[in-house]
């Protein structure tokens, strides 16, 4: 999907606006254009994300704007394909919170995740919305299917955006806290998983409130709580999995823009400028925090700071529990 092509003119004036309001630095409307490469398929947090930003990120830096998927083996096709491209601040990598989680679930990776890439901006956070099919739980909020779990073992299923992925660690932590077994069933992305829980192949889901506000709107999956701090704005009456029994739990899927670890200091700089006046244009944060996201914006060591730590927090979890992150 490409962004407006602007005329000479137009990316005149654009280039004066945006220099007028402090990003400077500015790409010509005629040099080649900015790739994201979004590493889920259509219709997933990632890609929800990314085109929102597209237009107002395409008028800020005065050129097309490119939203590419490349979905598959949990983000490291996209991931490796911009590790490996010319760190020229024309190709960036619009990741998930896979990108702190692979280091930990795979064995080998086909790029280094920490040395290869240098963050541009955590653009937004989310907790997760745990939706399950209304006719498989009877009960109202999580508490109650923890009960039902406990009390029939086996009976229910969860699925995944795959093994090793955000939903499936925070499930597997809330079973733990609650020692109650739910089967996990891991599938290849956020739309998969939706179909799964609406055929009743698999009882419950994690996943953004982008990803199931069609459903859970249209009544077809029952939000049972969120994973946040604080109940969203757009479920009032759906508890944090904190209040369900949990104080204290929280977690957070995020996205991160990123460029190859080469790419010269002024360039990151400028890129993080762009997307940070995206994110700060009130019909941009409008139309993120109507799709369940929490707009931050940060700096580019912020969110190297950010993936360290996520890392460091998973890694932990796995090895005090034994998961499994690989077939």
């Amino acid at each position: 999907m490409s962004g407006p092509v602007l005329n000479r003119r137009q990316a005149v004036a654009l280039g004066a606006a945006a220099a007028a309001s402090g990003l400077t630095g500015i790409a010509h409307a005629d040099e080649t254009p900015m790739r994201l490469q979004v590493t889920f398929p259509p219709g997933g947090s990632t890609d929800i994300a990314a085109r929102i930003i597209q237009p107002r990120l395409s008028e800020l830096a005065a050129r097309p704007v490119i939203v590419e998927n490349r979905p598959g083996a949990a983000s490291q096709i996209a991931t490796q394909y911009v590790a490996k491209s010319t760190p020229d601040g024309n190709t960036l990598l619009v990741s998930f919170d896979t990108h702190a989680i692979n280091p930990i679930a795979k064995s080998r990776l086909p790029y280094d995740t920490f040395k290869d890439f240098v963050g541009v901006t955590l653009a937004v956070r989310f907790p997760l919305v745990i939706g399950a099919n209304p006719q498989a739980v009877q009960g109202k909020d999580l508490r109650d299917f923890l009960k039902e779990a406990k009390a029939n073992p086996g009976k229910f299923s969860y699925a995944s955006t795959g093994l090793g992925s955000m939903n499936h660690l925070v499930m597997e932590d809330i079973k733990r806290r609650a020692n109650t077994f739910v089967l996990h069933v891991p599938f290849g992305g956020g739309g998969p998983a939706v179909q799964a829980v609406l055929g009743n192949v698999a009882t419950l889901t994690l996943l953004s409130y982008a990803a199931l506000r069609g459903q859970i709107t249209a009544g077809k999956i029952k939000p049972l709580a969120v994973t946040g701090a604080k109940r969203l704005p757009e479920l009032p009456d759906v508890p944090t999995v904190a209040e369900c029994g949990f104080p204290g739990f929280e977690a957070y899927s995020w996205i991160g823009i990123f460029a190859p670890s080469a790419t010269p200091a002024a360039t990151v700089q400028r890129l993080t400028r762009e997307f940070q006046g995206t994110l700060q244009t009130p019909e941009i944060r409008s139309k993120l925090v109507q799709s369940g996201f929490e707009v931050v914006g940060s700096d580019g060591p912020a969110l190297d700071k950010h993936t360290h730590q996520e890392y460091e927090r998973w890694l932990k979890f796995v090895k005090e529990t034994g998961l499994k992150l690989e077939d």
